[in-house]
């Protein structure tokens, strides 16, 4: 019986001592998968973060070559603008607006005798005065049969014909102006004005106010061989 005895008190601290050493190596264990799965969420939280600075990073390039291109743009976009407005100036590009379209004949009169004929039909002093009194009242661009009137355009008779640009045309002429109808119709037949003397010599003159006045472009050469560039004088 105490033989029995001893052999169960030897086995229950056989188990006793296999638990403690069974439940130390799982302790160790759990607690070196605690250590790797620390080290892995770590090493996630590592990568991660490198991940997000380096979006930050291609988030911030981007963002400077957007305001790069959007400066880029608005700065073609504000040369295009200059140049045209240049081109404009220059009377380079083809306009429309608002305006008058006048045409003009020479007399169907007879000279009576003694009378001068030239009398009758339309001279470049006529077209000038015409010129001067639509600039005056504000026209912004002026054509005559075509031609584009710009600083250096010549109005001048050659012999039955008008020279403008260089480019003859004899009548009827027309002459198409933009501006402020009501001002430029006012201008030609105020009292006293050029329609009234024209009409005096029975040279036929009609006026046309529209919305939709187109002009030329310039199409001659312009050339400067004596003027020059210098500073601003008092």
């Amino acid at each position: 019986m105490s033989k029995v005895k001893n052999f169960l008190f030897q086995r229950g601290w056989s188990m006793i001592i296999i638990s403690i050493i069974f439940g130390f190596i799982l302790s160790m264990q759990a607690r070196q998968v605690q250590e790797v799965s620390a080290t892995v969420n770590n090493q996630r939280v590592e990568e991660l973060s490198m991940r997000l600075l380096q979006l930050e990073e291609e988030r911030n390039a981007l963002k400077n070559q957007l305001l790069t291109i959007e400066k880029e743009s608005s700065m073609n976009q504000a040369t295009n603008e200059f140049n045209e407005e240049l081109k404009i100036q220059a009377c380079l590009m083809p306009l429309e607006g608002p305006g008058i379209i006048i045409k003009l004949d020479d007399s169907s009169k007879q000279a009576k005798a003694g009378e001068n004929p030239n009398l009758y039909i339309i001279h470049d002093d006529d077209i000038l005065k015409i010129i001067n009194e639509l600039r005056a009242a504000g026209a912004e661009a002026i054509s005559i049969n075509g031609q584009r009137l710009v600083d250096t355009s010549e109005i001048r008779c050659a012999g039955p014909t008008l020279s403008v640009n260089n480019i003859r045309s004899s009548a009827p002429y027309e002459i198409h102006a933009i501006g402020d109808r009501k001002n430029l119709e006012n201008a030609i037949k105020m009292r006293g004005g050029v329609a009234e003397t024209l009409k005096v010599w029975g040279i036929n003159l009609e006026v046309e106010s529209t919305n939709t006045v187109y002009i030329p472009p310039f199409k001659g050469t312009r050339s400067r061989i004596f003027a020059h560039v210098t500073s601003e004088k008092n």
